[in-house]
């Protein structure tokens, strides 16, 4: 899955993008986007191995997009915000140092995403009147009326100042927007980016809008710290009265928010985490895993990563009878274990 990592000129999103993924910020990509992989932290992983001794062990990574920084004056946010509607998730940064206005910050993003759907949306309904305008076969003119009729309203409430997130859309209209990518309708985290010296996040969280998750964090002082050898960030942190902030948390709340979760598959030649989508069905693990096991699935043979660590063993589990096995349409739990049965 595709993170959107997006903020105002200055907020410290790229900052951002450098310490979750180890990648420097590349200028030459000020005006672009630049793309890295971020190691999704699993300390289950450990246990596993000491059970399975793999040959490899494999993560797995969100792929983090860093955007061109936006202007407050809304001036070319749309464009700039269209490069990552494929995202499904948003990350904003907003400081919260040098007397800057977090909660401002907040507001007039949401604006930006408004008007980046109300652009999009308004683009589609008049490509549909300028294409009215032709002639069509009856059925092929019927199906552009009708997508129109369901844009229209769409349009007018974006028009209004209120996000899609805040109306429920009909499945036409669902259908209807479905390649548009809306921002609107994205998950968010937001990610105060505080001063170094600051000592209360709390009062800027205890002030943000509970709808909308938040961490409080100094970008600028854990990316130092993260550089540091550890000799050095210890010292560091001893004489300054700073602490080091775990940046799985960041990413493993990014995870939450965009409805992702972890499965395993273990053995001795590979133990590796899997994404899915919470909710996600024993063949859609099967498809991330390879296309081949979705395609042939037979039956998901499942343990729970908890159960098999407890007990120390699959002998164990299975002397237990803590093995399933689960048909296609089992809904995957955080930690399952799984091994796909299929036939060719």
């Amino acid at each position: 899955m595709k993170i959107g990592i997006v903020g105002y000129q200055g907020s410290g999103k790229s900052t951002l993008f450098e310490w979750l993924t180890d990648v420097a910020a590349d200028p030459a990509l000020a005006h672009a986007t630049q793309h890295a992989m971020a190691t999704v932290p699993e300390s289950r992983v450990a246990p596993l191995c000491e059970i399975y001794k793999p040959k490899k062990v494999t993560m797995a990574a969100l792929e983090l997009v860093d955007t061109p920084g936006l202007s407050r004056s809304h001036e070319g946010s749309a464009a700039k915000l269209a490069r990552i509607r494929e995202a499904g998730c948003l990350v904003m940064v907003v400081s919260a140092f040098d007397g800057a206005d977090p909660l401002g910050d907040l507001r007039n993003f949401g604006d930006d995403l408004l008007i980046a759907d109300l652009d999009i949306v308004s683009g589609r309904i008049e490509r549909i009147h300028q294409s009215l305008k032709k002639p069509h076969p009856g059925p092929e003119r019927e199906q552009l009326q009708h997508e129109l009729k369901e844009l229209e309203p769409l349009r007018a409430t974006l028009d209004a100042g209120t996000s899609l997130r805040n109306i429920e859309m009909t499945p036409e209209q669902i259908a209807a927007t479905r390649s548009f990518g809306l921002l609107t309708q994205k998950p968010r985290l937001a990610v105060i980016n505080l001063a170094e010296d600051e000592t209360k996040p709390e009062r800027l969280l205890s002030a943000w809008p509970p709808e909308l998750a938040a961490l409080a964090v100094s970008l600028s002082l854990q990316l130092g710290l993260a550089k540091m050898s550890d000799e050095e960030r210890v010292e560091f942190c001893r004489e300054m009265g700073v602490e080091m902030h775990d940046r799985g948390e960041i990413i493993r709340k990014i995870m939450d928010v965009s409805g992702q979760m972890l499965f395993f598959t273990a053995g001795e030649k590979e133990v590796r985490t899997w994404m899915i989508n919470k909710g996600g069905t024993a063949v859609e693990a099967a498809g991330n895993i390879h296309t081949d096991l979705a395609r042939g699935f037979i039956r998901a043979e499942t343990m729970s990563c908890k159960d098999l660590i407890r007990l120390g063993s699959e002998r164990e589990v299975k002397a237990h009878s803590l093995m399933r096995h689960e048909p296609k349409d089992y809904v995957i739990r955080d930690g399952d274990i799984i091994n796909i049965r299929f036939s060719v």
